[in-house]
């Protein structure tokens, strides 16, 4: 019995030193530093847009350009955009000679200017509105009676069904894309592709003079982006086709042009950020609620 109880006392001993060491492990000791654990994983940022842009060019695409270019700031705190008009030449050549980074044209590139390293992008669509004053009768022409009346061979009114008035011609200035895209599609240019518009024709320097001078002109004639089209001004039914962005889009319009944005070379990362803007879904709808034509 007192070998058992020996034995016994022994075996718990031994238990109870066991259990105590056990304890003693799991009790962290202040001396020694923290177990390292592994650092939360770090995200990385994409790069933030910054820096400036000169666009200009086209006073047709300008307005629709101004307002992208202010979403776009709006979105991107360090960058700035410049937006002016001049005209599709202007554009062009200011773009070729490294004066904006992006040049804006409403018509389509010459094959000179594509030969300076120019690449367009088409942004977005637009009719040219044949437009006469708000109060004038006509409401249609034929192409034929377009191109004479520009060419000075109509000269009155009442020889297209409309009042005993004399006809005022307005067009626009040489660097216009409007007017060259105007010529080209009614074919108002000569073999060397000299204007034949009328020498007395009055001259407008952009879409907002052109529709400031028809609308104050009961007798005047000429011509537009359909974008602009309000009702201070009348936009003609032209071969019994109405201006519509739905008649540009199914052809049956017969005068439609392109808007493009131009660069010199390959773009920057910020040029193509911005035109990638501009061809998404979000500046494709502000194309549409300007009223020019999605290429989407």
């Amino acid at each position: 019995m007192k070998k058992n109880a020996k034995w016994m006392l022994a075996v718990g001993l031994c238990l109870a030193m066991i259990a105590g060491a056990g304890c003693a492990a799991k009790t962290p000791d202040p001396t020694q530093a923290p177990a390292a654990t592994a650092a939360p994983r770090q995200t990385q940022e994409p790069a933030k847009l910054s820096g400036t842009l000169e666009v200009g060019g086209s006073t047709s695409v300008q307005p629709l350009m101004e307002a992208l270019a202010d979403a776009f700031m709006n979105e991107n705190d360090g960058v700035e955009i410049n937006v002016q008009g001049g005209g599709s030449g202007v554009g062009i050549a200011s773009t070729a000679d490294g004066l904006f980074e992006i040049g804006m044209s409403s018509r389509s590139l010459k094959d000179e200017e594509k030969a300076k390293g120019l690449k367009p992008v088409t942004i977005a669509l637009d009719g040219i509105a044949v437009t006469v004053n708000a109060a004038n009768p006509v409401n249609a022409l034929t192409t034929e009676q377009i191109q004479k009346i520009f060419k000075g061979e109509i000269t009155s009114w009442s020889q297209v069904g409309g009042s005993d008035a004399p006809i005022v011609v307005y067009t626009r200035e040489a660097a216009s894309g409007t007017r060259g895209a105007f010529l080209e599609l009614m074919k108002l240019q000569d073999d060397e592709d000299k204007s034949l518009i009328t020498d007395k024709a009055l001259e407008a320097n952009s879409n907002g003079s052109m529709k400031t001078n028809i609308a104050g002109n009961a007798n005047a004639i000429g011509y537009i982006s359909l974008g602009s089209v309000d009702d201070t001004v009348k936009a003609v039914d032209v071969d019994s086709v109405k201006a519509s962005v739905d008649t540009v889009l199914d052809g049956t319009y017969p005068v439609k042009r392109p808007f493009l944005v131009v660069t010199k070379g390959e773009p920057t990362a910020l040029e193509q950020a911005f035109m990638n803007y501009i061809l998404s879904d979000e500046g494709q709808k502000m194309v549409t609620d300007k009223g020019y034509i999605s290429e989407k």
